[in-house]
Parts: C-alpha cells; structure tokens; sequence
C-alpha cells in the first residue's frame, strides 16, 4: 500500500530582490508500508524542505501530494492535522524539543491528543521509549540540559512513541557518535519492521544511507535514483587511510 505519493513536485520561493529560487523540481516519488528509503544530497540541495512536504508540514508550489490515495490539499487544516499528528514521526535536525521540560515530558507530548490506552498509559508508554533509547535514568532531567546526543536521542523517542506509519529522519545521527549513531538507526529499522512503518532518512553520511532498501540522490533540486555502493566503498577506504601528519619520517 502506498503511504505517501508525490507527483511531480516543485518548490520555489520569492526572493528580497523579486527572483525566484527553485528549490525543487519536478519530483515524483512513492513510499509504501515498510519501505526503507534514503536521500542523500550536498548541504543546500533541499533534503529538508523535501522532507517536510512528504510529512506535510509544507506544501508544494506546483504538483500533487497524496496519502493513502488522499490528495492533500483537499483536506481541510483540522483533518490534515490529526492525519500528521497520528500517522507521521518527525526526527528534526535541530530536536525542536520543549525547553524547561523534562525528558519524559517532551516524549508524552504526542501522546497528550490521543485517545484510550495510549492517553491514560502516556507516562509509562514515554518512559518506556525513553528507556529503549538508552534514557531511562534520564527521564526526570531538563531536556535543554541534556548533552547534544541526548537530546538527539529523545527527539527519536517523541517521534516513535505514538509507533507511527511514516516514520521522516532529519540527520538522526548528527549529533551522535559512531557507535551511539548504530545502536540509534538500528531502533528505528526495529520499530519500523514492527509496525510495518515507512522509513525516510534525509542523510549526508554514507553509512546511515546505506542502511535502507532504496536509495536517491537529490542534486539541483531533482530526485534520482543512488547506486551507493561505489560512494560508501570510497568513502570507507579514503577513512582506512592513514593521514600523512602519522607517517613516519625518513631517516636523515
């Protein structure tokens, strides 16, 4: 089943100086129940605004947005709303957490609007979450005292905690390290196959891209389809290498 269609969309906004800066062009792309998808693209190529139509927090310039068969700009504000609050989990870049609220907080904040069990069990259900990301002795603290990965790490918990349809990963791993980062992808691939979620993964780096089933490059403004292997072996190699500052010197 699809989820979520676009149909040859475009993104463009007015500029100070009245020129137009086109940020997308012409995409088309459809993500079904546990498809695992990865764009990758250069800093300024549009990833994020592409990410934000597919969870439809923006709307595209020209071109059609559907989900589940829907189109979207035929919903009415109140519906599109709930539709995203129950079905779509956003990863932001920047966390976009509560400030002067706690960890378990920030996660049982989706849960606030929902109805029966996950409303009345909210707290356990957030803390559960948090524990899965490897906060559980977190929960009480600030968030915004929170060191960069664990705020990342809650920012994950908020998004999966209502287990949505349409799980959309804004950098997830650029706050974490290596290992922290593996461990983090690795729980959304498991709670993605658990609910037969759709995954996207808005990426710069190679290795989280190439986790996923399908692969694009956005250069320009325009999708297309990635062949990473070639990429992700170049990149693994020029890291094997050791730097000339710890060569050693030649004998005089």
């Amino acid at each position: 089943m699809t989820l979520v269609r676009l149909d040859d969309v475009t993104k463009s906004v007015t500029l100070a100086d009245d020129s137009t800066l086109e940020i997308l062009r012409g995409i088309s792309l459809k993500v079904g129940a546990g498809d695992h998808v990865s764009i990758v693209g250069r800093s300024g190529s549009g990833k994020s605004t592409l990410l934000n139509i597919l969870g439809m927090l923006d709307a595209p310039t020209t071109g059609t947005v559907a989900f589940e068969g829907t189109e979207v700009r035929r919903m009415r504000a109140g519906r599109l709303d709930r539709l995203r609050g129950n079905n779509v989990g956003f990863v932001f870049q920047q966390f976009n957490l509560l400030p002067g609220r706690t960890a378990l907080d920030n996660v049982m904040m989706p849960l606030g609007h929902a109805r029966g069990h996950l409303f009345w069990n909210r707290r356990r259900i957030a803390a559960d979450m948090l524990e899965r990301v490897g906060l559980g002795h977190r929960t009480g603290q600030i968030a915004d005292r929170l060191s960069g990965g664990e705020q990342q790490r809650v920012a994950i918990a908020r998004a999966l905690v209502r287990r949505p349809v349409l799980i959309l990963a804004d950098e997830p791993t650029g706050a974490l390290d290596i290992d922290t980062g593996a461990s983090v992808m690795a729980l959304l691939d498991e709670v993605a196959t658990e609910t037969d979620a759709a995954l996207v993964t808005i990426t710069h780096d190679l290795h989280v891209a190439a986790r996923a089933r399908r692969h694009y490059r956005l250069d320009a403004g325009r999708l297309e389809t990635a062949d990473l292997s070639l990429a992700f072996e170049a990149s693994t190699l020029a890291a094997s290498v050791p730097s000339s500052a710890s060569e050693p010197e030649e004998a005089s």
